[in-house]
Order: C-alpha cells, then sequence, then structure tokens
C-alpha cells in the first residue's frame, strides 16, 4: 500500500492505517526535495506501485491526481474509532476519520474524506472527491455533489441538497438547497460568490 500525497493529510491516514494493522510501504509525491516521511520512502512515481490511496487533502488535486494513476485504489477505510454504519457503504480511496460518526442507509463515494469529529447522518448521499471537514454535521437525508467542501464546524439541517464544488465556510449552518459552484458562509448561510462548474 502507498499513500500519494506526503504530507499532513498522509501522516493521518498512515497512522489510521497502522491502526488497522495495514502495512503502508511507502509515499508518492511529485516534489523531487521530498524524500522521506515518517521515517518511509518518498518515490516520485507510482509506475511500480500495486495499490494507492490518494493522501491530499485539496479535493480538485486529489480529483487530478487520482485521474491521471492507472493502479489499483484500496478500498475505503475507517478509523477503528469512527462509528460506521453497517447498512453504510463507502467507495475506494475514501477515508472516515477519528471519531467521526456515519449512520444508517448513508452512501459515501470515491476518494471522499469524513474528517475527525464529523457526522454525517441517515440516509445522507456523499459525492466522490467531497471533504466533510472536522467537526462538521450533516442531518439525515442530505445530497453532496462531487468535489464539495463542509467546512470545519459547519452544520447542515436535513434533506438539502448541496450541488457539486461548493464551499461551505466553516460555522456556517446550511437551511436551504446550494446550487453548483456556490460559496456559503455565515448562520444562516448566504451564497456570497459563485463559480461554474463544467458538466461531466
Amino acid at each position: 500500500m502507498y499513500l500519494y500525497g506526503a504530507s499532513g493529510h498522509g501522516r493521518v491516514i498512515k497512522e489510521i492505517l497502522e491502526s488497522l494493522n495495514q502495512k503502508v510501504d511507502g509515499f508518492i509525491d511529485d516534489n523531487p526535495s521530498v524524500n522521506e516521511q515518517l521515517g518511509l520512502p518518498v518515490q516520485h512515481s507510482a509506475e511500480t506501485v500495486d495499490e494507492v490511496i490518494v493522501t491530499i487533502g485539496d479535493n480538485g488535486m486529489r480529483k487530478r491526481v487520482a485521474e491521471k494513476l492507472r493502479c489499483k485504489f484500496a478500498k475505503g477505510i475507517v478509523h477503528p474509532k469512527a462509528v460506521f454504519s453497517h447498512t453504510a457503504s463507502i467507495g475506494e480511496g475514501s477515508v472516515v476519520m477519528a471519531g467521526a460518526v456515519v449512520n444508517a442507509g448513508t452512501v459515501i463515494g470515491n476518494h471522499s474524506v469524513i474528517n475527525t469529529c464529523a457526522s454525517v447522518d441517515h440516509e445522507c448521499q456523499i459525492g466522490d472527491y467531497v471533504h466533510i471537514a472536522p467537526g462538521a454535521h450533516l442531518c439525515g437525508l442530505i445530497q453532496v455533489g462531487e468535489g464539495t467542501l463542509i467546512g470545519a464546524g459547519a452544520s447542515v439541517i436535513p434533506c438539502v441538497k448541496i450541488g457539486r464544488w461548493c464551499t461551505i465556510g466553516a460555522g456556517a449552518a446550511v437551511v436551504s438547497d446550494v446550487p453548483d459552484g456556490a460559496t456559503v458562509v455565515g448562520v444562516p448561510g448566504r451564497i456570497v460568490w459563485r463559480t461554474s462548474v463544467p458538466n461531466r
């Protein structure tokens, strides 16, 4: 198992894998000046790697790297101190971190992050390349589109649909649907910026 991204996010995921008794063989990173991380070698190509998790915190960069790789992605991993419903599911390359709660019927896509002490309640649909930041809380029946960041400490009321490649600011309270490409801040949350998102 190799981790693509020799930075802080990769350090956390290395420790999760070790807590699950899964061996980490090393890191991969495009920065040629980084040759070691946490006592493990850092190589600069994935050509000889059989299995990898993309351990890059930025959603857009994580997607770009995942799409260019031609190797197998590891199945989703769940920290042993997370609560993960037996009726929830998690896609390849996704990670649920310590203290997080994922409740019944929730579906997590590929290459997404449910970060430390975040909660995702029943029957939520979490797209690919999403990041639910530390301490964020999603009530039930919420949809979160591809690439969206739910900032630290943000909260979302039930049944809300959040579009693709949105940014929900730290501490925001989302009380209504959010269109693609929107940035939402404040309590209650309001859209302060919107950018176009390609259809793909």
